[in-house]
């Protein structure tokens, strides 16, 4: 199982960086956040993929295998941010799209292409 979602984190995380090295506005923005995701998947994966029972210890101690919380609090977190910081680029995005009539990075940045 640890297997394939560091295959899926090696995929998200190259299609994120593939979209951030675009040209477009909203490429961009949606390649930093599929670069998120792709974080929050190596997160989880670093805690460990086991089943275990509740984080709550016992007077008598842990019976069995028990599940880390910290990787989980940490991801609930990274979430709510992500989210954040996507909805302030899409606000900016289109406000600069309002104002300058393009998206394309290259024109934004007045260097002229070919």
């Amino acid at each position: 199982m640890e297997l394939l979602i560091s295959l899926s984190v090696g995929i998200v995380v190259g299609s994120g960086v593939y979209l951030i090295l675009q040209r477009e506005l909203l490429r961009v923005i949606m390649g930093s956040l599929l670069l998120g995701y792709g974080i929050n998947m190596a997160l989880f994966l670093s805690g460990g993929i086991k089943t275990g029972g509740p984080p709550i210890l016992g007077e008598e101690g842990p019976a069995g295998a028990v599940t880390d919380p910290l990787p989980q609090a940490l991801i609930l977190t990274a979430i709510v941010i992500g989210l954040g910081v996507f909805a302030l680029l899409l606000a900016l995005g289109y406000r600069t799209f309002q104002e300058t009539g393009t998206t394309d990075l290259s024109e934004l940045a007045g260097v002229e292409h070919e």
